[in-house]
Parts: C-alpha cells; structure tokens; sequence
C-alpha cells in the first residue's frame, strides 16, 4: 500500500471525474508523488504542515502497473535521497482502498490512523 495526501477539493473533483490528475506540485514535478507508510509523518511535516482539509488517499501499488517507479527524491527537503513511490500517470479511482480525512491533534500536527505507522 501506498499513500497520497492532496486537498480535499482535488480529491473531491478526482472522485467526480474518475481519475486523479495530480496537485500542482506533482504537475511541475511530471509525476504523482505518493509515500509509504514509514514515510507519511515525514511528508506531512515537510510539506504540508499547518495545512488543514487534507485528505489521505491508500492506493494498491500493485493495481498502479509500471507507470509507477520507486526512485530516490532529491535533495535533503523531500527526503535526503530516500526511495519514494512515484506515479508517471493519473491515478485511476478503481486502485483506491480507501481515502480519509486528516485532521490536526491539540498541538497542530496531523493525526495519522492508527496502524499505519
């Protein structure tokens, strides 16, 4: 399983459309970045912190084929060089397991669901 955080707004218009194009960071990258579930804290703190109306997508990595590449990130501030899944397509709803919102605890950081991590 991998996982996707993006907005509710984009995961609402995914859900009507069929298919999830990616956020505009994943537009300028060329590809959907996705985490595994050791790497969701991390990229929730690096580049969505003290963001709210998220939502975290758990996709079927098998379902995904070979548009998806496990590659190393550049650079220390996407991860000093760990292997992330990435997606060089739009993410077909059918190879969803489940989305949920993320919402914040007491001190402002995101809650992840339990069993995750």
């Amino acid at each position: 399983m991998i996982y996707k955080i993006c907005h509710s707004d984009e995961w609402h218009d995914a859900v009507e459309s069929g298919c999830y194009s990616g956020s505009r960071d994943d537009a300028r990258d060329g590809f959907i970045h996705f985490s595994t579930a050791d790497q969701l804290a991390g990229t929730l703190a690096r580049h969505f912190a003290g963001q709210s109306d998220l939502v975290l997508i758990a996709v079927a990595a098998d379902r995904l084929g070979s548009a998806l590449k496990w590659e190393k990130s550049k650079g220390r501030a996407s991860g000093g060089g760990s292997i992330f899944p990435h997606l060089y397509d739009e993410l077909d709803i059918s190879a969803i397991e489940w989305s949920r919102p993320l919402p914040h605890d007491e001190d402002g950081r995101h809650v992840i669901p339990d069993g995750l991590i």
